[in-house]
């Protein structure tokens, strides 16, 4: 690690800075070079969070980029800062978010990024700094600090070792952390009074499972997900309601990687009271095509997602009155009815919070390891700085 460095200079640019925001999105890209594991976003996404306009964060959020730059005028690490306006509102917090953040192994360049991030929450009232977090709900958080070796889901994080140093020298202290699970399909050990209580629970309660056909069949559910969502937030903190614009953008990011074959949705009657949202790995995809869709990247794309042996498990969830129910023997039947699907062959069960200990080990009973681990981090913001400031 370096300890010294002639000149960096921290540059907050506006999205419409055409410049800093092509140094902003190809930082990784130069920064993770002969780095296998790394996945490169779709750069299409990576531009569209610069769009105030159409991104769905820009109606309740507000945000700000740094660059670090040296002496060459390259980017040497980036950062980005939002203050979502309707986490706050509904969480009576002050809290801002660190996103996308990026670092070459220097504490001058890391501590500089995070001085001129703090510096502009503290100018906007907020009291505290949590990340990494995301400007979606489907964006991956946290910093990878287990499993360095494996490559990530889609849309989950990647980092190299020494960030989380970075990240505790300029004082953040972790307060959670999540874990994403391995399964081989033939590890999968589907207990028969698993399968035999979800079939019962299924035939007495009057739970079916429904699946679609047609992408316009799924989006129809959306309503009855996002109030599903929305109601079980109740009592909760450090979460916050869906909007009509996020559900869009939700759904976008989902159809987008859709296999209608494993998304599966628990009814009782016309009420929503559960899902299972999978879909295939198109990372090996994104990395021969360094994020590029043109113009052959998006040939590759659909090709791979027909061959890949890799389906991630993003998202799974049943009301709480059914999860004692039997209602979680039918999840994890169907996870295995969606492993056991077409040629795939492995499977990665992303961000489950570690503070969820009976599923975690529910899970491993049914042969799924935890291999990877991200961390969140916060610190507190002194705000008399301003106040004395202002004076």
């Amino acid at each position: 690690m370096k300890n010294t460095i002639p000149m960096i200079h921290i540059i907050s640019f506006t999205p419409d800075q055409k410049n800093y925001r092509k140094l902003f999105i190809e930082f990784p890209f130069r920064l993770y070079r002969g780095v296998p594991q790394w996945v490169p976003p779709l750069r299409m996404d990576a531009r569209a969070i610069f769009n105030t306009r159409r991104h769905s964060f820009y109606r309740q959020g507000a945000a700000a980029f740094f660059l670090a730059l040296n002496e060459h005028g390259q980017a040497c690490g980036r950062l980005a800062v939002l203050n979502n306006q309707a986490y706050n509102s509904y969480n009576n917090e002050h809290t801002a978010f660190f996103s996308l953040f990026e670092c070459e192994n220097d504490l001058q360049i890391s501590n500089a990024l995070f001085a001129a991030g703090l510096e502009w929450a503290r100018l906007h009232n907020l009291t505290r700094m949590e990340g990494p977090k995301g400007f979606t709900l489907l964006d991956g958080m946290g910093l990878l600090v287990k499993g360095f070796e494996h490559r990530p889901a889609y849309g989950m994080p990647y980092h190299l070792p020494y960030y989380a140093t970075l990240v505790e020298a300029a004082g953040f202290t972790p307060y959670a952390d999540t874990v994403s699970g391995y399964l081989h399909r033939d590890a999968f050990v589907m207990p028969e009074k698993v399968r035999k209580v979800a079939e019962r629970v299924q035939e007495r309660k009057g739970i079916r499972v429904v699946q679609f056909r047609r992408r316009r069949d799924f989006a129809r559910i959306i309503p009855a997900f996002q109030q599903l969502y929305n109601n079980s937030l109740e009592g909760t903190t450090g979460t916050m309601p869906l909007s009509a614009a996020d559900v869009k953008t939700m759904t976008d990011q989902i159809l987008w990687l859709a296999d209608l074959r494993l998304i599966k949705i628990l009814m009782k009657d016309d009420t929503l009271i559960g899902f299972l949202l999978a879909y295939p790995d198109p990372s090996a995809a994104l990395q021969r095509c360094r994020g590029r869709l043109f113009p052959f990247g998006w040939l590759d794309l659909l090709i791979e997602m027909k061959r890949t042996r890799w389906v991630n498990i993003n998202g799974a969830a049943i009301i709480e009155q059914y999860r004692g129910m039997g209602g979680t023997a039918i999840l994890f039947n169907e996870m295995y009815r969606s492993l056991s699907t077409g040629t795939f062959e492995h499977a990665d069960l992303v961000q489950i919070g570690t503070d969820n200990e009976k599923m975690q080990l529910e899970m491993r009973e049914l042969g799924i390891q935890f291999y990877k681990t991200h961390r969140l981090y916060r610190k507190e913001i002194d705000i008399k700085r301003i106040i004395h400031s202002m004076k």
